[in-house]
């Protein structure tokens, strides 16, 4: 049995008021340190709704308001460390280049981005520290953050209800959802960075 497992099984054990806290804090902490499945562990609520040991209210609402204080803590770390701070350090998990990257992507997209963050499992952490660094507006990042985290979580837990009762089956076909998923936003982040690359270079040569 896997540590992912066996958390699983001692959530499972739990009263239900301390499931929804750890649902939500799962939810915080996926945001602050990216490597931690928070999705998954955001499924398995889904699937307690699916066998009626949770409610679907419940599950929401905890797990969308820890996603958005996970977003919004680091989107308040990133105003007050500021660039220089992620820049020179370059850490592994906010590399200094996908910080600027990110930058670019607020110069071209704006607020559009905090909007999709939800969508870009791999980055989304990035981009709320950026987002901070960019110094956009609070009430409407938080806003948009609202929306964003509402609508994932919608998707992901109306998906991991509807799979049924047996979480053998749920854990597998989220972890298969979630590679295809990844692989298909890598994909299309790489045709629109190509888009852009190619557009440039046609500007320059007709200089």
């Amino acid at each position: 049995m896997s540590y992912l497992e066996r958390f699983l099984d001692l959530l499972n054990s739990l009263p239900d008021f301390l499931i929804y806290f750890l649902l939500g804090l799962s939810a915080f902490v996926e945001n602050v340190f990216p490597p931690i499945p928070g999705d998954t562990i955001t499924a398995f609520g889904a699937f307690l709704v699916g066998t009626e040991r949770l409610h679907f209210f419940g599950v929401y609402v905890s797990t969308t308001l820890g996603s958005l204080l996970g977003f919004m803590f680091l989107f308040w770390v990133g105003g007050l460390l500021g660039r220089r701070f992620f820049v020179e350090r370059d850490l592994w998990f906010f590399k200094a280049r996908d910080i600027m990257r990110a930058e670019d992507w607020f110069r071209k997209y704006g607020y559009l981005l905090i909007l999709l963050n939800r969508f870009f499992p791999g980055i989304r952490s990035v981009i709320s520290i950026s987002g901070g660094i960019s110094r956009l507006k609070t009430f409407k990042v938080a806003l948009l953050a609202l929306i964003s985290c509402a609508v994932w979580n919608l998707i992901w837990i109306a998906v991991g209800y509807t799979l049924g009762s047996n979480w053998e089956t749920v854990k597998d076909r989220m972890a298969y959802i979630m590679v295809r998923y990844n692989f298909a936003v890598f994909v299309l982040l790489a045709a629109v960075v190509l888009f852009f690359v190619i557009k440039k270079s046609v500007k320059k040569d007709r200089r």
